[in-house]
């Protein structure tokens, strides 16, 4: 009986006007994702290879020089990958830093001991990585609804399309008083609902679907984009999240007309609803998380940063400026680079902590949305947003321990080295073969997107079990 319902409910929606301009609609806003993806990834994919193929060229002029070039200016600088999925969400990645540079080496520091005696050193010292700032505020953490991808189709125009298939569902059957011959044939209302809501979910993923699969068939036929077969798998994740959040809201609709008695008053009640929890909400809430989360300003951290480098040249002063080449000067002056290296990255990782706690308490806030929750997940399975800017941030600095590492290890190796790491007279200045250098490589981890994003599942999960649990309950005590 539930899938006589449910074929009826498709018969009359593909039959209705409504399903024709979803598809249409659908179709047409798919392929401007598509013709848009097509015309902007081709140039982000080749400002990164390009800025790649430079950083890689520093690395092999450092390493053909000698090992100690390379452990005093580096790597180069790091580069953001772009995601082939980013189509599917903006993410905010045009505010979002994609690059993470690496430091001059030049040092220069004033000591002297009173007022007429001071004097400029420049020490030599080594790289050091440098976050820039995220532009990336607390209240831009919604769903951006300027940029047509995925994030926006699904999360506005496709839970407002289930709205307007539900609507009616109930309500509509008990106008017409076909509900309640339904019902006096001993027909279970649980099976109506379900045969309903089934039936909606067909209807509206048919169009749905078939606005996916041109939009995937118009970017993977073109020679510029390729998706891999993870990139396969995340495209899934995805439209299984679509058809998720499109159930959410077509059992809101169902919950609304099952407790109205007209037609009209449920699409009214739940068009206001749309707007107040998809369009409203989000900008709200993230407003009111900015005003509780202000951003620590550059000054203030620049105050704190200060006395350690003080603290600095009071430890190591008194050496740093000796002409001698002694073991205890050169392992003071290796002392003094690895400290300053240590502190400016820790305090560079703190402030990056407490930005990012700032985002996500924001983002907790948020998610009372079901638009925002959705743009979220979106993100975190496409690989733009914040998540991804902090997993760039990650794999630069575990590149960064790799490099190092290599560097004192290949040290150890030569036998003319006294193996004092990064002073000149300390070190191995032979050459060393650029293959022989570990590359940096921005990687993608969808395990850690799962982990990351886990609870955010289970909510919008229970989203629709408490909605579909409404909706039966309604239904169940409604007089037809």
């Amino acid at each position: 009986m539930i899938w006589h319902i449910t074929k009826r409910e498709i018969y009359d929606n593909l039959n209705s006007l409504r399903f024709a301009l979803t598809t249409v609609l659908l179709l047409a806003l798919m392929v401007t994702n598509a013709v848009r993806h097509l015309r902007e990834h081709p140039k982000q994919v080749q400002r990164y290879r390009d800025a790649v193929a430079e950083s890689l060229n520093q690395l092999t002029t450092h390493a053909e020089e000698s090992l100690y070039k390379l452990a005093q200016y580096g790597p180069g600088n790091f580069y953001k990958k772009p995601s082939p999925l980013h189509f599917c969400a903006n993410g905010s990645e045009p505010i979002l830093p994609d690059t993470i540079k690496v430091d001059d080496p030049i040092v220069f520091g004033t000591v002297g001991s009173s007022d007429s005696y001071e004097e400029t050193v420049v020490l030599h010292g080594i790289w050091t990585l440098s976050y820039p700032d995220a532009n990336l505020q607390n209240k831009d953490v919604g769903p951006d609804v300027s940029q047509v991808d995925w994030g926006f189709i699904i999360g506005y125009v496709l839970s407002l399309l289930a709205l307007l298939f539900t609507f009616d569902a109930l309500s509509g059957e008990r106008e017409h008083g076909t509900l309640r011959l339904m019902l006096a044939n001993s027909i279970p209302r649980h099976t109506v609902l379900i045969g309903k809501f089934l039936g909606a979910l067909f209807s509206i993923s048919i169009p749905f679907t078939l606005a996916v699969l041109v939009n995937l068939l118009l970017i993977s036929t073109s020679s510029e984009v390729h998706l891999t077969t993870e990139a396969w798998g995340r495209l899934g994740i995805i439209f299984c999240l679509a058809l998720l959040y499109t159930s959410l809201f077509l059992a809101l609709g169902l919950l609304v007309s099952a407790r109205v008695q007209r037609s009209a008053v449920s699409l009214m009640i739940l068009l206001l609803t749309w707007v107040t929890f998809v369009a409203f909400m989000p900008s709200t809430l993230a407003s009111i998380a900015s005003s509780f989360s202000p951003a620590v300003s550059f000054d203030k951290y620049w105050k704190q940063r200060n006395p350690v480098q003080e603290d600095l040249w009071d430890k190591y002063g008194n050496r740093l400026w000796s002409e001698a080449s002694d073991e205890e000067t050169l392992r003071a002056k290796s002392g003094f680079y690895i400290d300053k290296v240590d502190n400016s990255e820790r305090r560079s990782e703190a402030r990056l902590r407490y930005r990012s706690s700032q985002v996500h308490r924001a983002r907790a806030i948020t998610s009372i949305s079901p638009a925002t929750l959705l743009q979220h997940l979106i993100e975190a399975f496409a690989g733009t947003g914040f998540e991804r800017h902090l997993q760039f941030v990650e794999n630069t600095q575990r590149y960064a321990r790799q490099l190092r590492e290599f560097v004192v290890d290949t040290d150890r190796g030569d036998p003319e080295s006294l193996h004092i790491i990064n002073v000149r007279e300390g070190m191995s200045q032979k050459p060393i073969s650029p293959a022989a250098v570990p590359k940096f490589e921005d990687t993608f981890d969808l395990s850690q997107d799962f982990n990351t994003r886990a609870m955010e599942l289970l909510l919008l999960g229970l989203f629709v079990v408490v909605l579909l649990s409404g909706a039966y309950l309604a239904f169940v005590r409604v007089e037809v």
